[in-house]
C-alpha cells in the first residue's frame, strides 16, 4: 500500500465438514412376528453440518426370496415430515422415522437402509442396520400335568 513493498502473509485455517446424520438408536432390531403381521420401530435422525435446508429420502433394500421373486418388505414413514430445516443459530431439527416390516413369506435380513439428502449425498457412514428374523409359524408346547 502507498508504494510500501512490505509483504503480508495471510494464513487461513478451517475445517471442512460434510453433512452427516446420527441415528438413535444406532442399530435397529425388529422383533420376530408371525407371517403377515407388521412390526415397527422408531428411529430419531439427528442431522449435523447441513449448510442449507434439505429433504431426506430413503432407499429401501429389495430382497430376493428362495423362489427367485424380489420383494421389499420394509416401509418408512416420517410422521413429522422429512425436511431438514436450519434454525437461525445453524442447528437443524431432529427427524422421527418409523421403519416397518411385514412379510407373507419367511425371511430374515441383515443389511442397510440408506438415507439420502436432497443433493444426492448418500450418507453412507450413517447407515441404519436392520436385522429382522421371521418365522413361518408359532410353536406352542402345551404342558400337561398328570394327576
Amino acid at each position: 500500500l502507498n508504494n510500501n513493498p512490505a509483504r503480508y502473509i495471510l494464513t487461513l485455517s478451517g475445517t471442512l465438514r460434510s453433512p452427516k446424520m446420527d441415528f438413535h438408536p444406532p442399530f435397529l432390531m425388529l422383533m420376530p412376528v408371525p407371517l403377515g403381521v407388521e412390526t415397527e420401530a422408531v428411529v430419531t435422525i439427528i442431522p449435523q453440518y447441513f449448510l442449507r435446508d434439505s429433504e431426506i429420502r430413503v432407499k429401501l433394500p429389495e430382497l430376493e426370496l428362495a423362489d427367485g421373486t424380489r420383494t421389499c418388505p420394509f416401509s418408512v414413514e416420517f410422521p413429522e415430515g422429512k425436511d431438514i430445516v436450519l434454525s437461525s443459530d445453524g442447528t437443524s431439527n431432529e427427524l422421527t422415522c418409523r421403519i416397518s416390516f411385514s412379510s407373507s413369506k419367511p425371511m430374515s435380513f441383515l443389511g442397510e437402509v440408506l438415507f439420502i439428502d436432497q443433493e444426492e449425498n448418500r450418507l453412507l457412514e450413517q447407515q441404519t442396520i436392520v436385522f429382522s428374523p421371521y418365522t413361518h409359524t408359532w410353536h406352542c408346547t402345551p404342558l400337561i400335568k398328570k394327576l
